[in-house]
């Protein structure tokens, strides 16, 4: 696995640097600003990107805009966004337009190397990850009456989760102790309750299930 590093935080990303190497991942190129990142992107083609959201000149959403514009020049190239706090709406932003190779993980993850290089697998397969925190931060928000959520069981609502995250029906049969047929029957009665297409494919259910959370929230 070959990756580049960006982060304006010097002895931030020098420690992400070491975590991932230590882990034996291969990074060949850093960046601590967008056009290092594309720079880097450009000279070193790796498989993944791994990008703080947050970068110079104004740390707003210069790493957002760059994980885009990867996407679009780079498709073979994935992104893994980093970021400090919960930001739902960025996370959504994100997979608008590239729900497949991409992934949105809080700054903290980077501690569990496990986690970060189950993410790192998954972006390069072209999958999308997204941080469990933000999920649940979607499926908790306050919503009016009527909440469509509301005619889910826990069980649906627990596969819910676990399909926003990206998860494969294999990888939710593991996390829930069930087989994968029995996924797949809570996904089709989610989706049948939810008013949503059954498209095949975990990056187009991705993307349905977070833009109805979107839209319900």
């Amino acid at each position: 696995m070959r990756v580049v590093v960006a982060e304006d935080v010097l002895l931030t990303r020098a420690g992400i640097v070491r975590l991932l190497q230590d882990a034996g991942v291969d990074v060949v190129g850093e960046a601590e600003d967008v056009d290092g990142l594309m720079a880097a992107v450009a000279l070193n083609s790796p498989d993944v990107v791994i990008s703080d959201i947050r970068m110079p000149p104004t740390h707003r959403d210069e790493g957002l805009v760059a994980a885009a514009r990867i996407r679009t020049e780079h498709p073979g190239i994935g992104v893994l966004i980093l970021s400090q706090y919960v930001e739902s709406d960025y996370a959504l932003e994100l997979l608008r337009d590239h729900p497949g190779g991409v992934g949105y993980l809080l700054k903290e993850r980077v501690y569990d190397i496990g986690t970060v290089l189950d993410a790192l697998r998954r972006i390069a397969d072209d999958e999308c990850v997204i941080d469990p925190t933000i999920v649940q931060r979607l499926l908790g928000r306050h919503r009016a009456q009527g909440d469509p959520l509301a005619g889910l069981s826990a069980r649906e609502r627990e596969v819910l989760a676990l399909v926003a995250e990206g998860q494969s029906n294999n990888g939710i049969a593991e996390a829930l102790f069930i087989t994968p047929r029995t996924v797949e029957a809570h996904i089709s009665e989610i989706f049948l309750k939810l008013n949503l297409d059954t498209q095949p494919g975990t990056n187009r259910r991705v993307r349905a299930v977070l833009a109805h959370l979107k839209s319900v929230t």
